[in-house]
C-alpha cells in the first residue's frame, strides 16, 4: 500500500465574488459564464492579502486533521503554477508560517495537475524510505494574473489552498495507483508570456498585457477530457482496478462542460463524481485538495472509499491517482 492521507485542510478567500458582480466590470452575464462554464461565484483575494498566507491556513488544518505537530513535518512539497514571488517561490513562506523546523521544502509547478504531481512524488518519497510525513500543499492566486478587462478568461478563475498530510500507509488506506504524463507540443495552450527570463519584465512587456494568463480555449476544451481519461483508466490499471471499484472520482474544476465530457467517456454516474466549481471557480492546483476536504469533512467521503484524483494543466500536464481514504 502506498502512503496514506492522514488529513486534509483548505482555505478559501473570504471575498466573494459573484457572476454579477463581473457584469458591471466586463460585458458578459451570469446566464451566460453558468452555461459556458457552470461557475455562479468564486473567492478573490483582497489586494492587501498575501496569497501564501492561505496555503498557511490549508496546511494548518491539515496538520491538526492527522494530529501531526509542524515539528514532525519532515518535507513541504508546495504546487503552485504562480508563487508569492519567482525567487524564493512560495514553499518557504508556507514553511515559515507553519513554523516547520528544519524541515526541507520545494515549489513544483505543473499546472493544474500540479497537486496530483505532487501527490505521486510525495508517495515515492515516503515509500523509499527518505521522508516519512510530507505535506503537501496546492495553492494558487489566480486573480493576481487574470485580465479583468478579457471577459473569456476573467470569470474563469479562483484563489484558494488546499492540502494533504501524507504518511506510511496501512492495510486498509493509502495510494493504490499512479499515472503522470506530458504533452510538451501543447506547451502554449496555457502560458504567462512576460516575467521570466526568456521575455524579462519591461514596460513593453506590461503595456501589451504580457504579465496576465493567456489561454487557448479550443485546444484546452479538445484535450482536458480526453487526457484525464486516459490517465484515470491508466492509475486504475496501474491499482489493479475498475472504474466500477471507484466510489468517488475528483476532476479537477477547470469547467462543468469538460466535467460532463470526462463522465460521459468514462460512462460512470453523475453522482459519482464531486464538483463545487460552482461556488468556487478554477482554482488550478488547489482544485482538487479543496474539493477533498469538502467533501471529507461533510462525511460525504468516508474512510475505506476508493478516489480518484484526476487533473490536466498547463505544460501540458496530465495524470491521475488512486487513494484508498
Amino acid at each position: 500500500m502506498g502512503a496514506r492521507i492522514a488529513g486534509t485542510g483548505s482555505a478559501l478567500p473570504l471575498n466573494v465574488v459573484t457572476n454579477e458582480e463581473l457584469e458591471l466590470l466586463v460585458d458578459t452575464s451570469s446566464e451566460w459564464i453558468v452555461q459556458r462554464t457552470g461557475i455562479r461565484s468564486r473567492h478573490l483575494l483582497q489586494e492587501s492579502e498575501i496569497p501564501s498566507d492561505l496555503g498557511v491556513k490549508a496546511g494548518q488544518l491539515a496538520l491538526e486533521a492527522a494530529r501531526v505537530n509542524p515539528a514532525d513535518v519532515s518535507l513541504l512539497l508546495v504546487a503552485t503554477n504562480f508563487p508569492d514571488m519567482i525567487c524564493p517561490g512560495s514553499a518557504p513562506f508556507i514553511a515559515e508560517g507553519l513554523s516547520l523546523k528544519d524541515a526541507p521544502f520545494f515549489d513544483l509547478k505543473a499546472g493544474c495537475t500540479g497537486f496530483v504531481y505532487a501527490i505521486a512524488v510525495a508517495n515515492a518519497l515516503i515509500q523509499s524510505g527518505m521522508y516519512p510525513r510530507v505535506l503537501v500543499v496546492g495553492i494558487e492566486a489566480l486573480s493576481r494574473v487574470t485580465d479583468w478587462t478579457d471577459r473569456r478568461t476573467c470569470v474563469l478563475f479562483g484563489d484558494g489552498a488546499g492540502a494533504a498530510l501524507l504518511e506510511a500507509g496501512t492495510d486498509s488506506s493509502g495510494i493504490l495507483g499512479t499515472a503522470l504524463y506530458g504533452d510538451a507540443e501543447k506547451s502554449m495552450f496555457l502560458n504567462l508570456p512576460a516575467g521570466g527570463t526568456r521575455t524579462p519584465a519591461s514596460a513593453e512587456t506590461v503595456a501589451q498585457g504580457g504579465h496576465f494568463l493567456k489561454m487557448e480555449g479550443s485546444g484546452v476544451f479538445r484535450n482536458a477530457a480526453p487526457m484525464m481519461e486516459k490517465a484515470t483508466l491508466d492509475a486504475l490499471a496501474d491499482a489493479k482496478l475498475e472504474l466500477s471499484d471507484i466510489d468517488w472520482i475528483i476532476p479537477h474544476q477547470a469547467n462543468q462542460r469538460i466535467i460532463d465530457a470526462l463522465v460521459r467517456r468514462l460512462e460512470v454516474p453523475e453522482e459519482r463524481v464531486i464538483v463545487n466549481l460552482d461556488r468556487v471557480a478554477n482554482t488550478s492546483t488547489a482544485s482538487i485538495p479543496i474539493a477533498l476536504d469538502e467533501e471529507l469533512r461533510s462525511g460525504k467521503i468516508r474512510p475505506g472509499d476508493i478516489v480518484a484524483l484526476t487533473a490536466f494543466g498547463a505544460g501540458v500536464t496530465y495524470g491521475a491517482v488512486i487513494v484508498r481514504i
